[in-house]
């Protein structure tokens, strides 16, 4: 029995949810998403809430029932309040900045790296070595987060690199003169 996606899900005031021959598409003040969902998957919505249910009880349908429950829900979040992601960049000489849809990064290589900042996503650098990157699409923020992240994950021996804010990056000892002598 899927617990997740049996949760009915409250419509809150301001958010409009639809539904288009498998497509649920949510409206709120901070924009507008569209989610597919599979023939087995049947959507309601009823005294504003938004109820999933599936077809049949096998074990495909049962991954869909919880999956579009936490995608409707996901959007239901993104267009009322918005999805924030921080990164704090450590190293010295180690930089971001934006200009216009552009996002730059000085991180220590022979060249600038430059990316191309998705639609409808908000990259704000406080510090040049703080980003904030916000929007209503949570898969979309996400990646993109992870995306710079990924150009120079934080290593252990000096932690050095693009990291989440509250992150913990576990350190090693390096190799010591002490060690070398035995």
């Amino acid at each position: 029995m899927s617990r997740k996606g049996n949760k009915l899900l409250d419509i809150p005031t301001g958010v409009t949810i639809t539904i288009n021959a498998n497509i649920v598409n949510v409206a709120g003040p901070k924009g507008k998403l569209d989610i597919p969902f599979p023939n087995v998957i049947n959507v309601k919505v009823e005294n504003n809430k938004v109820q999933v249910l599936r077809t049949n009880d096998e074990k495909q349908t049962r991954m869909y029932h919880g999956t579009i429950n936490s995608l409707i829900h996901n959007a239901i979040i993104g267009v009322t309040d918005g999805f924030l992601k921080k990164l704090h960049i450590e190293g010295v000489g180690y930089k971001a900045s934006v200009s216009g849809n552009k996002f730059n990064l000085a991180i220590g290589f022979s060249h600038p790296v430059v990316l191309q900042i998705p639609q409808n996503v908000t990259v704000v650098c406080k510090t040049p070595t703080d980003i904030e990157i916000s929007g209503f699409d949570k898969i979309v923020v996400g990646e993109f987060a992870a995306k710079i992240r990924e150009i120079r994950k934080p290593e252990p021996y000096n932690g050095k690199g693009i990291m989440y804010v509250g992150e913990h990056v576990i350190r090693k000892v390096g190799k010591t003169a002490e060690t070398a002598k035995k």
